[in-house]
Order: C-alpha cells, then sequence, then structure tokens
C-alpha cells in the first residue's frame, strides 16, 4: 500500500463519442471497467513481479471476470498502434461460426507458453431490454414511434449529442454544454423507465412510457467490429517471460492448423505490434547486409584492392559474434534498439580495422614482410583501437543497465554495442592481422590510400 500512488478508474463506458473517438480504451460495454495504478517514484518491487501477482490473483478472487492488462507506458502503445495488446488474431468473415472460431483460437493461444491475457475483444452475449412500441395506440395518442424514442433517448443521455445547448458566462466568456437528463440511481429498474413521461408539442397529457410500450429481455453483441468492411473478431494476446517472436511464431503454428477448418470465406491474420515487428526486423537486417555491402564497394574504391576491404571486413563476424553472445547472457531478446546497436558497433569495427590496415600497408610498402607488417600494425594501433572501443563501451553502460526512468526500452542498443565491440576488438588486434600477414603473404603492395 506505501507504494501506491494513484489509482484512476473508468467504469462503463462514456455517453460522449468523442471520447470514444479519441481514447484508447479497451471497454466494450457498461460492465467494463479501466484502472490505471500508478506506484511511487522508486518503489522497491517489481512492476512485473506485481502484474504477475495481480494476473493470478484476481481471476481467483472474482471468478468469472476477465482480466487483462494493457500496455501503460508510452512506447508500447505507439508501437501497438492503438491496440490494446501486441498481439492481434483476426477471424474475418461473414460466417456465422467465426466467433465460436475465435473462441477456440483463444483456448488453443492460451496454452501457449508466454502467452497471457488471451481473450477474444467482442462480447456477444450482453444482456438488453428490449421495448416493442405499440404503433396503434400511439398513433391514436398523436405519437410516433420517433417522438417515443426522443423522448427515452433525452430522459436516458440527455439532448447533448442530437441538440446541444450552450450557456456562455457572462463574467469571463466561458461556454458550458448544458444538458438536461433523468438521474442515473432514478433509473434502477424497468418499472421507473416505464415511467418515462413521454410528450410532444399540441398534446397537454403526457403518457407514460410504460402504457406504448412491451418489454422483453435478450441478449445482442456488445460490439461489433469491422475491418476493410468485412465483420472481425479479435483475439488478443501478450507476452511474458518469453519474447513476443516466440509467441507470435507459436500462434502462427496454431492459426497454420486452424486454417483447413475455417467456414468457406473466412480468413484468420495475425496483425498488431507482431506485423510491425517482423516489417522492422527484416528491414533492419536487410539494412545491415546492404550497409556491409556498400562499406565494402566504398572500401575497394578507397584502396584499389578487393583483398584489402575483404581483410578489413573480417572484424565484422566478430561484432555479430559479440552481439548474439552478450544478448544471450543478459537475457535480452533481439529488438529494434539492439539491431540498431549492432549497427552501430559494426561501424566503429570497421573503422578500427582500417586504421590497422593502413598501416600494415604503410609497412609492406616500406619494404616489411606481410607477416612483420600485421605485427607491426598490431603493436602500433593497439591503443588507438582500445581507446576507440572503450570510449564507446564506457559511454554504452548508462544506458546498457537501463539507468533511469524508462532506461529499459533503450538498454538492448546499449548492451548490443558494448558485447559487439569487446568482440570485435579481440577480432580486430588478432584475427584481422593474422588474415592479412596469411592473404598479403605472397602479393605486392597495394597502393596506400590518399586522404585529405
Amino acid at each position: 500500500p506505501h507504494e501506491l500512488q494513484l489509482v484512476l478508474d473508468n467504469i462503463g463506458l462514456t455517453t460522449y463519442g468523442t471520447n470514444l473517438a479519441i481514447g484508447s480504451n479497451a471497454s466494450v460495454g457498461p460492465a467494463d471497467g479501466d484502472m490505471m495504478v500508478q506506484l511511487v517514484p522508486g518503489h522497491e518491487g517489481s512492476t512485473w513481479d506485481y502484474v504477475r501477482t495481480l494476473r493470478r490473483e484476481l481471476p481467483k478472487a472474482f471468478p468469472g471476470v476477465t482480466f487483462f492488462f494493457q500496455p501503460a507506458d508510452m512506447v508500447n502503445q505507439v508501437l501497438n498502434a492503438g491496440l490494446p495488446a501486441p498481439i492481434d488474431v483476426q477471424v474475418l468473415g461473414r460466417s456465422g461460426l467465426n466467433y465460436e472460431v475465435a473462441r477456440t483460437l483463444a483456448r488453443e493461444i492460451a496454452r501457449v507458453p508466454g502467452a497471457v491475457d488471451v481473450r477474444v475483444q467482442q462480447v456477444m452475449d450482453a444482456p438488453e431490454l428490449r421495448f416493442n412500441v405499440d404503433r396503434v395506440k400511439a398513433q391514436q395518442l398523436g405519437l410516433s414511434e420517433r417522438d417515443i424514442a426522443s423522448n427515452l433517448l433525452i430522459s436516458l443521455s440527455s439532448s447533448g449529442q442530437t441538440s446541444p445547448n450552450f450557456w456562455v458566462n457572462p463574467a469571463n466568456g466561458v461556454q458550458y454544454n448544458v444538458t438536461v437528463m433523468t438521474p442515473q440511481y432514478k433509473m434502477s429498474s424497468v418499472d421507473a423507465l416505464a415511467s418515462t413521461p413521454i410528450t410532444v408539442a399540441g398534446q397537454p397529457t403526457p403518457q407514460l412510457f410504460g402504457n406504448l410500450a412491451t418489454v422483453s429481455r435478450g441478449t445482442a453483441p456488445a460490439v461489433v467490429n469491422h475491418y476493410n468492411v468485412a465483420p472481425v473478431y479479435d483475439v488478443y494476446a501478450s507476452a511474458d517471460r518469453h519474447d513476443l517472436g516466440a509467441v507470435a511464431r507459436d500462434v502462427d503454428a496454431i492459426i497454420a492448423r486452424a486454417k483447413p477448418g475455417l467456414p468457406r470465406g473466412t480468413t484468420v491474420v495475425m496483425r498488431g505490434q507482431v506485423q510491425s515487428m517482423r516489417s522492422s526486423f527484416t528491414g533492419l537486417g536487410l539494412g545491415i547486409l546492404f550497409a556491409i555491402l556498400l562499406v565494402y564497394i566504398l572500401l575497394v574504391v578507397n584502396f584499389q584492392s578487393w583483398l584489402d576491404p575483404l581483410i578489413i571486413i573480417m572484424a565484422l563476424p566478430g561484432a555479430l559474434a559479440g552481439i548474439v553472445w552478450i544478448l544471450y547472457v543478459t537475457h535480452t531478446t533481439f529488438t529494434v534498439p539492439s539491431l540498431m546497436g549492432a549497427i552501430m558497433s559494426m561501424g566503429v569495427a570497421t573503422a578500427n580495422s582500417v586504421l590497422l590496415i593502413t598501416f600494415a600497408d604503410d609497412q609492406r610498402t616500406a619494404g616489411r614482410s606481410a607477416l612483420e607488417a600485421a605485427v607491426d600494425a598490431g603493436f602500433a594501433r593497439l591503443r588507438p583501437v582500445c581507446m576507440t572501443a572503450l570510449a564507446m563501451i564506457i559511454g554504452m553502460l548508462p544506458m546498457a543497465l537501463g539507468l533511469g526512468e524508462g532506461g529499459e526500452q533503450n538498454a538492448p542498443l546499449g548492451r548490443a554495442v558494448i558485447g559487439g565491440l569487446l568482440v570485435a576488438t579481440f577480432f580486430t588486434l588478432v584475427v584481422v592481422p593474422v588474415v592479412y600477414s596469411i592473404l598479403r603473404r605472397d602479393a605486392a603492395p597495394s597502393p596506400v590510400p590518399v586522404t585529405t
């Protein structure tokens, strides 16, 4: 309790469409609630441990209630593109069996290791009251069904949406929305609703709503969603203690098994953060390959040789190996920041190798053998290579440790840079000179590139 700073509840749905349009609330009906819990700065317990505890204990305390956790930080909210979960399995089509297909998929996905908060967003059995207006009796009293519905709408939710009224305060010039409606505590039963007066202009005596309509109970969908015009059912899921990619692969396997038995015209597609993650990974992976190729071509032009640039990029496998190693040791998954860190570390590793090979070529031009030139370059360039790598590593340490508010978001970038440079520096000082001494053993000295 001493770590709680703020608890904000939004119960049910607002009656104003503007709030629904600009908000990211996952509530779909009056039976839903959205709670935001804010902890004090410097709280001792881990937020994720609290979430796991609540995820385990709340269903026990409230059987029959569905609990799920939305992304609370802005980064994940942006990556989710407004969705309440990173994994969105959409069942699209007009078949009446699609809701059962979605529920079946939800049960299968709930058994995936690491998949949590699995649920079907749409609620198809929300209770409702259905009022059937006796049009003959209403017509005899000079009322239309539109008159009756308008009177009931104003009583339940005011005329703020259909006929907004404003009052301007003459003291400060601020305008206020003025609405009149029946207080909710006076509409707590069907009898109270039946006592709503129905009147129109020209009718001196109002009629009671209960005298004009009969009531029955039923069920109806609480929310109806469409994607590109087609009806859709959303199965949302999040990941915990497992990386999102691993959970998504298992979900892909479930979707593949379910596709042969889908109703005609029904398709199942996985969207959400997974879709953007995969496109980002593909783009960054191609970017890394293109960067290596571009650097090699530029070095070929600069060194006027195909062999020296090949020796220089021998440090890149070390950088990649160091990145994989440190991410494994720190239990960090491949993310967009870690791939950005991979590009940074490979750039520094290439620069250090260029420094070493340039010096070795100078030595060979002066008459030294390839082995002697490689040894001299390793010793002469030891200090600048280590200074460059250490400056980058020390600078990335605070980021790698995830210090500060939200520091864990960029921690993979710092860890990738540190791991890549640690191993790439060893490759630059040991592997690159060895490869140089072997491949340049019988070759003539290459022209030294002129820099300005």
